[in-house]
């Protein structure tokens, strides 16, 4: 039991780090975008231990193995929409939430964005992939 929960606080403590460096190279993408050409990406404290929780995806992975990408991409994309919709109104309700999607018509509850499904999509297959390296985890 002891062995399990430090790998699953590893994988957390993974998940929340690599989360933050892919959100901080998005949104310094978003800069590029707007030819800001500082590239200032940004995050936010509250995101780690929001990425930390895909470190579940670790045992789903187990799984999941033998279905094919596009099926696991669809249920981490559709894990991560839920995470993301349930965290963002939970944070919005205290006044907390480090995004707003409220500008763009794709929003839902101004916390969660349908256009970004192939992002998710892929960042669930990233996660995947992540934690199998530690558990050698065939994928």
């Amino acid at each position: 039991m002891k062995h399990t929960a430090y790998g699953f606080l590893k994988n957390f403590l993974k998940c929340g780090l690599a989360g933050w460096c892919i959100e901080i190279v998005f949104t310094a993408g978003g800069a590029l975008r707007r030819r800001d050409m500082t590239l200032k990406g940004s995050t936010s404290l509250w995101m780690f231990p929001i990425y930390g929780c895909a470190a579940v995806f670790g045992p789903m992975s187990r799984i999941l193995h033998r279905k094919p990408f596009w099926f696991r991409g669809l249920t981490y994309m559709s894990l991560i929409f839920s995470a993301e919709y349930l965290t963002g109104s939970i944070l919005k309700s205290r006044s907390l939430c480090p995004w707003d999607y409220g500008r763009s018509r794709w929003h839902i509850g101004r916390v969660i964005r349908l256009d970004y499904a192939p992002c998710w999509f892929a960042a669930g297959l990233f996660f995947e992939k992540l934690l199998a390296q530690q558990s050698n985890t065939p994928l």
